[in-house]
């Protein structure tokens, strides 16, 4: 009977071991799949949370919109002016057949016809684009869907110390556009001490000659690409014309030109230069006029022809060569 029962007891205990042989490998075989499971069910956001820390949030002209904290391949259209006074060199250069491209930039970047074919910027691969006014709504979902899209608002586009804060904030460089400032307000302060010191009250006034039809456009005393830097940061003061109107320019009628009452005059041409033949014989007709005759600046000899591209716009490197212009043209 005890060889019986010790027979038993082994066939016991071999049986026990294979129960917990099989149900440890069931164990880790739940275990498995209990892990691949768990990694099967992971939200999508916390698998790529590291590639979601190198974007943020910001609010435009449209709305939110993320943005690369640091972006490196940047479009700002129409405002490479402000990419190069902090450093940055945008990957393609705003260019538009009316207008031209801002030469006085001399950048070596490929042009993007906004008027064109918007694959161009798509083969340029930014990773951030900034747009102003020239974007409406239609052109700003196009661009968004080639890289993040920044609208400036338009609140901020007649100030450029505001837009370039702006701008250095979404590169993530804004200690640079506080030294861009320190600079540009010492210049502002000695050459408006030097300009108001030759020029005193005389009203100054801007036209664009559109090479297209030869006719005048007027800058008021709010547009963009003066009314900051000459009216308000350098003092000169304005035709009365020029204080009323509401717009930022306007074109000319030849009825206004005896309200113009300015002492003088800053002519630019909106595309080529004032060498180009049509122009230059378009300008020389336009003052021999009566009607112009009679304007002051045209008596006193006061009108300046002037290159367009930096006077069309309001960046901060376009204002500095406006202030190198203004010394040479008014100051003894």
């Amino acid at each position: 009977m005890a060889g019986i029962f010790r027979g038993r007891m082994v066939w016991i205990m071999l049986l026990l071991a294979v129960v917990i042989a099989v149900s440890g490998c069931g164990d880790q075989n739940n275990a498995v799949l209990s892990t691949a499971d768990d990694k099967k069910e992971q939200p999508v956001s916390d698998v790529k949370n590291d590639e979601k820390n190198d974007m943020r949030v910001v609010t435009d002209h449209f709305g939110e919109v993320s943005i690369p904290v640091h972006p490196k391949r940047v479009s700002g259209l129409y405002r490479e002016d402000y990419l190069v006074m902090l450093g940055v060199t945008p990957i393609v250069q705003y260019y538009n057949p009316m207008f031209g491209k801002q030469d006085y930039l001399q950048l070596d970047v490929p042009l993007f016809d906004v008027s064109g074919s918007i694959e161009a910027l798509l083969a340029a691969a930014p990773d951030l684009i900034i747009a102003a006014g020239e974007v409406d709504a239609a052109k700003y979902e196009a661009y968004s869907k080639v890289a993040p899209t920044f609208r400036l608002p338009d609140s901020i586009l007649s100030d450029s110390r505001k837009t370039l804060t702006v701008i250095a904030d979404l590169l993530g460089i804004p200690e640079k556009a506080e030294q861009v400032l320190k600079d540009y307000e010492e210049r502002i302060a000695d050459v408006k001490a030097k300009v108001q010191s030759a020029a005193g009250n005389d009203k100054l006034v801007v036209l664009r000659m559109n090479v297209t039809d030869k006719s005048l456009n007027i800058f008021g005393i709010n547009n963009s690409f003066v009314g900051q830097i000459l009216y308000q940061d350098l003092g000169f003061s304005a035709p009365v014309f020029v204080k009323n109107m509401t717009e930022s320019n306007i074109v000319l009628s030849n009825e206004a030109i005896p309200e113009l009452d300015a002492d003088r005059i800053i002519i630019l041409p909106s595309n080529g230069t004032w060498e180009d033949e049509g122009n230059d014989k378009a300008l020389k007709e336009l003052f021999e006029s009566p009607l112009w005759k009679s304007v002051p600046a045209v008596m006193k000899g006061q009108v300046y022809p002037v290159e367009r591209s930096y006077w069309q716009t309001g960046a901060i490197m376009a204002n500095h060569k406006k202030m190198d212009e203004l010394l040479k043209l008014i100051v003894p």
